[in-house]
């Protein structure tokens, strides 16, 4: 049986959770495996929608060892609620989780770190090290909470553009990623053309439809209808305080369209281990309880603020916003690329990934290839299938590398 079906949820009483009203990261936990990158000390960083951050700072963490001629590197992005922690053991409290792509990085994994120098930065906007919403804003002392600007992908890749160059990268080899990141990903492309060498995009769309736009809503409605939340301003509440039912709705929301019909049918199907009757209210089915405990186990480890921002930074994706549409935007990427697609996938489904790929092979001029990953766990299933989804993405990183080390002027 499925260890996730009995696990209990929270009640109402909010001494079911004990918890600091904000799950993010903060100096007193100590840093883990985290480094961090001054990214504008000397003035503020301008975000695309005009806001001003001072004296921000990235989080990241980085596996291998870069070459002498730093043309190993490959930069991964991560997706809403991962972070820099791609590959390692957990270490609580400072990191709580262990890597979210730890079957894909790693010594003889696909993404090599014997032969690789992998980067993985947590995004601006985010609650696990990188400023964000629940970090001190130096102009007033305060958390920024309610006050935090809106943040883009293009903004990201900025920050990334800038911590590549501190690390002495004016190259990436590779930029992969899936979901948020694989958005990133396609503005990598666009926005530095020449300073990736390949891309690798996956389970993500060149613009946030309207249903994924509704998705949105409703998951970031869940907060904001928590009277916890207080307008934003909750990070002085005491333990059990914080907008926790709403960030564990969020949660609960997102898990339905993160998985499918498909996977939720073949693991709970109609069962309950709770007795059916007398009938009730209370009585749980057990896909019930698996979102329950998606929920609790999410709230320990996030922040709502950070939620809310960077699930809106997935509804503000476009390409071609001032660029003169998808078309135009996806012409100037001219890195080989690698865009793969889940089956089962109704949240970013499969059409979305091929008018990538047609846009990008009616040109003509460069590599572009298409997986498909046969799963049935739905948007997860690029977290989920290490053995369909690290073997084409490795294959093909290694032959650009290789390729790379053919080229005219190559010092490797």
């Amino acid at each position: 049986m499925d260890s996730a079906r009995r696990a209990s949820a929270p009640n109402d009483d909010a001494a079911a959770w004990p918890l600091p009203a904000s799950g993010a990261w903060h100096p007193g936990l100590g840093a883990a495996e985290r480094q961090f990158f001054d990214l504008s000390p000397d003035r503020p960083f301008t975000l695309e929608g005009g806001g001003l951050l001072h004296k921000p700072v990235l989080a990241y963490e980085t596996w291998g060892a870069l070459d002498a001629d730093a043309s190993n590197a490959v930069l991964v992005c991560h997706a809403l609620t991962g972070d820099a922690h791609a590959h390692g053991a957990a270490h609580p409290p400072a990191q709580i989780t262990e890597g979210w792509w730890n079957d894909f990085i790693g010594p003889g994994r696909p993404l090599d770190t014997n032969r690789y120098f992998i980067v993985c930065a947590n995004v601006l906007g985010g609650c696990q090290g990188s400023t964000g919403p629940s970090s001190l804003n130096p102009s007033t002392g305060e958390r920024y909470g309610p006050e935090f600007p809106v943040v883009t992908n293009r903004d990201v890749v900025r920050s990334q553009w800038a911590l590549g160059r501190h690390l002495g990268i004016s190259r990436w080899l590779s930029v992969v990623g899936g979901s948020m990141g694989g958005m990133a990903v396609l503005e990598w492309g666009i926005t530095y053309p020449q300073r990736v060498g390949s891309l690798v995009v996956i389970a993500a769309s060149a613009e946030a439809s309207a249903q994924q736009i509704a998705w949105s809503k409703v998951g970031r409605q869940a907060i904001y209808d928590d009277p916890n939340f207080r307008d934003g301003r909750y990070y002085d509440a005491p333990d059990g305080g914080g907008p926790h039912r709403g960030l564990a709705n969020a949660r609960r929301i997102a898990m339905i369209h993160y998985r499918s019909g498909e996977e939720f049918d073949r693991r709970f199907a109609r069962h309950s281990e709770d007795p059916l009757l007398p009938l009730r209210l209370e009585q749980r089915f057990d896909v019930e309880s698996y979102l329950d405990y998606q929920g609790a186990k999410f709230v320990p480890r996030f922040d709502a603020n950070t939620y809310l921002v960077l699930n809106k930074m997935m509804d503000l994706h476009d390409v071609g916003r001032g660029r003169g549409g998808i078309d135009a935007a996806l012409a100037r990427i001219v890195a080989p690329t690698m865009v793969m697609s889940v089956r089962t996938d109704f949240l970013y489904p499969r059409p979305q990934q091929l008018r990538i790929v047609e846009a990008l092979q009616s040109r003509g001029t460069m590599r572009v290839e298409h997986v498909d990953i046969d799963s049935d766990n739905g948007h997860d299933g690029f977290l989920t299938e290490p053995d369909q989804t690290g073997p084409p993405m490795g294959e093909f990183i290694d032959d650009i590398y290789k390729s790379d080390a053919r080229s005219p002027g190559a010092t490797r």
